[in-house]
C-alpha cells in the first residue's frame, strides 16, 4: 500500500491520479476536506482508506505493516499563515513523526520541502545538502521556516545512520497545474491569469521597481505538475536515490511570458495592463527565482521539463477550458 498525505490536495491528487494509471497502489489518502469543493480532487481515483490527519499515527500503528512508502505533501502551504504553532505542527512536527515511524518501519518516505526555504534567493538556488549550506538559508516566512527545519533535520539524521531506507524532499517551485481551485489566493498565477482573461479579456501584472527588469519582465521558475509528479514517481522507481532536490523547471520565465502563453492558448489578442506593486510587499519582492537541476540529473533523472507553452496550453485547453476541470 502507498500512503499519500495531503493526497486531495494539489500536487497530492495529481500524483495519486498518476499512481492509479501506473498500476501502483492501493493508495491510502490523509488529507482533511471541509466544505469546500476538495473532495472532487479525488473523485475520480479508487481510495481504499482515508484518514484524518489527526488519526495518522493511529492508523499507521494498526495498518503499517502494509505500507511500502509515505508520500509526504500534506502541510500547512499558505506563505501568509500567521499561526506558527499551527505551521511547526503541521510541517515540522508532524515530518518528524513520521521520519521516525518510516525509519522504525524501514519504509521508505518521500516528502514536499519547498523553493520558499530559500528566501529571497541571495545566496541562489542551488539543493547543496551541506548542513551548514542548509543552516545559511533564510526563509522570509514561517512557512518555509518549517520546511527548512524538516530539511536539516533530515540531513542530520540521514546522516546518523537514524533515517527511513530511502528519504527524498522535493523543493517544489512555482507549479501550476489541475486541482489547485480549492487553494483561494494561493492559486498558481497561470489559473488566475486563465481567469482574467475569461473574465476581463486582459492581464494585470506588476510594474517592475528594480531597474535591471521590464514591468512584467519579473522572472519564476514555472513548472507544470506533471513535470513533478514525474520526479516523484522517478524517486519511487529508484529506491537508492536519498537527499534533497530542487524540482522546478530549470529555466526561469517572465511573468509576461506567462501571460502571452496564456493569451495564446485562449487564442485572445494579448492585452495586459501594469500595475504599482503594492508598498507592504515591494521592500521583500523576489525578481527572479530559478531551479539548479544538476543534483536531480546527476542521480539520474533524464526527462526534459515541460517548456511553459505547452503546459499552459495543456492547461488551460486540457482542463481549465473543459466542462470538467478535474483531473
Amino acid at each position: 500500500m502507498i500512503l499519500v498525505t495531503g493526497g486531495a490536495g494539489f500536487i497530492g491528487s495529481n500524483l495519486v491520479a498518476a499512481l492509479g494509471e501506473r498500476g501502483l497502489g492501493p493508495i491510502a489518502i490523509c488529507d482533511h476536506f471541509g466544505e469546500g469543493p476538495k473532495w472532487r480532487n479525488l473523485a475520480k481515483h479508487p481510495i481504499v482508506a482515508m484518514i484524518p490527519p489527526g488519526d495518522l499515527m493511529g492508523w499507521l500503528d494498526e495498518n503499517g505493516s502494509s505500507i511500502s512508502c509515505i508520500f509526504h505533501l500534506g502541510a500547512s502551504s499558505s506563505t501568509v499563515e500567521g499561526d506558527v504553532d499551527l505551521i511547526l505542527s503541521n510541517n515540522f512536527t508532524l515530518s518528524m513523526k513520521l521520519w521516525y515511524w518510516c525509519a522504525e518501519n524501514d519504509v521508505r518516505l518521500i516528502y514536499a520541502s519547498s523553493a520558499a526555504t530559500y528566501g529571497a534567493g541571495h545566496l541562489g538556488f542551488d539543493d547543496d545538502n551541506d548542513p551548514t549550506a542548509l543552516a545559511a538559508l533564510r526563509p522570509l516566512n514561517p512557512y518555509g521556516w518549517s520546511k527548512q527545519l524538516f530539511d536539516a533535520n533530515a540531513v542530520r539524521l540521514a546522516e546518523e545512520g537514524a533515517g527511513p531506507p530511502q528519504w527524498a524532499g522535493l523543493k517544489f517551485f512555482n507549479v501550476y497545474g489541475p486541482n489547485e481551485y480549492h487553494k483561494g489566493g494561493q492559486r498558481s498565477v497561470a489559473q488566475q491569469m486563465y481567469e482574467q482573461i475569461r473574465d476581463q479579456g486582459r492581464v494585470k501584472l506588476f510594474k517592475s521597481h528594480h531597474p535591471d527588469y521590464e514591468d512584467g519582465g519579473q522572472m519564476r521558475d514555472f513548472v507544470w505538475v506533471d513535470d513533478c509528479v514525474d520526479v516523484m514517481l522517478f524517486l519511487h522507481d529508484h529506491g537508492g536515490i536519498n537527499g534533497i532536490f530542487n524540482c522546478g523547471s530549470g529555466t526561469a520565465r517572465s511573468f509576461k511570458d506567462l501571460a502571452e502563453a496564456a493569451f495564446d492558448a485562449m487564442e485572445v489578442e494579448p492585452k495586459i495592463d501594469y500595475i504599482d506593486t503594492p508598498e507592504h510587499i515591494r521592500q521583500h519582492y523576489q525578481y527572479f527565482t530559478e531551479a539548479k537541476m544538476d543534483r536531480l540529473h546527476q542521480a539520474g533523472y533524464e526527462r526534459p521539463s515541460t517548456s511553459l507553452e505547452d503546459g499552459m496550453a495543456a492547461y488551460l485547453r486540457g482542463y481549465l477550458m473543459t466542462d470538467d476541470p478535474y483531473r
